[in-house]
């Protein structure tokens, strides 16, 4: 008889488990995507001209999202890395290091009390050509990084409009080259009349501003998906009509369990970010775009 109650003891303590992980199970959805696309062109003789040349682009993506009750937290991580070599000379087509994090409490229906946390940065040296003779970014130079508070507006698991009204941007310049030239915004380096360093130019720059992130992802057809994220930010304190935009969409096409062709573009404008004009070395703030296509194997999970 002894035996017998233990034996039910055991059991039920064991579902009571059992249930307590289907229940955390539950309140967890987890998942991400891992590519590689490669591509290749060799040349001999060509009367047409060209060089050879490989590349090779690759793609990490996660996330995490919780959900109980009035309470949300979605978490996401998105690394991605290409590279070309053409004549001998390697340089890199893509260097992105993101992770979001937004915490929300539930107002009403579609809105809720939310605080976010948006950081980004690169992971190699960048450098204004080929031979790699000047560096231009290189790991935290820059990096940016955004903590807001506001409301959010999620109808439905596909979109959300985060809106803002207090929020910090701070810039981070940690090479110290790149923050002397005052590269991305930063105070740069102070000289005197004889040409020598009096103060170094700054690693940091604080923004107080607004900030709206819109998010959007739906299936538009069979095996076809449409996913954009939009992020704006607004000082308030130095030229507020001067909007930094951030804008990625991607376009996965499914074509079997393991191989996908993917479409992604990125547009950028940051009016502290100084592009050269023109041959005499002229700088100013320019519309950044970048898009990549790309056929390669894809593993979902």
């Amino acid at each position: 008889m002894k035996k017998k109650s233990l034996l039910v003891a055991l059991l039920s303590i064991s579902m009571g488990l059992v249930a307590q992980d289907s229940e955390s199970e539950k309140k967890w959805k987890t998942g991400g995507i891992a590519s590689l696309n490669l591509s290749q062109v060799s040349l001999s003789n060509w009367a047409g001209g060209g060089e050879s040349s490989v590349a090779a682009n690759g793609l990490l993506s996660l996330f995490a999202n919780y959900k109980e009750g009035d309470i949300s937290w979605d978490n996401s991580l998105e690394f991605g890395y290409g590279i070309v070599n053409q004549d001998g000379a390697t340089q890199k087509t893509d260097d992105r290091l993101s992770l979001s994090s937004k915490l929300g409490r539930k107002a009403s229906e579609h809105w809720l009390y939310s605080a976010a946390l948006d950081f980004r940065t690169q992971v190699a040296p960048g450098y204004e050509t080929p031979a790699k003779e000047i560096e231009i970014s290189d790991f935290l130079a820059p990096a940016y990084n955004v903590l807001a508070l506001g409301m959010d507006y999620k109808p439905s698991d596909n979109f959300s409009l985060f809106i803002a009204p207090l929020t910090h941007k701070l810039t981070i310049v940690t090479d110290q080259d790149l923050a002397n030239a005052g590269a991305f915004g930063v105070d740069p380096a102070e000289y005197n009349d004889l040409g020598e360093l009096v103060k170094e130019g700054q690693n940091f720059r604080n923004e107080a501003g607004a900030y709206i992130k819109m998010t959007y992802k739906r299936e538009i057809m069979e095996n076809i998906t449409f996913s954009t994220k939009l992020d704006l930010f607004s000082n308030y304190t130095e030229e507020p009509q001067n909007i930094d935009v951030n804008w990625e969409t991607l376009i996965a096409m499914k074509v079997n369990e393991f191989i996908d062709v993917n479409l992604t573009t990125n547009l950028i404008y940051d009016d502290d970010v100084a592009i050269v004009l023109n041959d005499a070395g002229e700088t100013g703030p320019r519309t950044q775009f970048k898009q990549v296509l790309g056929v390669g194997v894809a593993y979902k999970f």
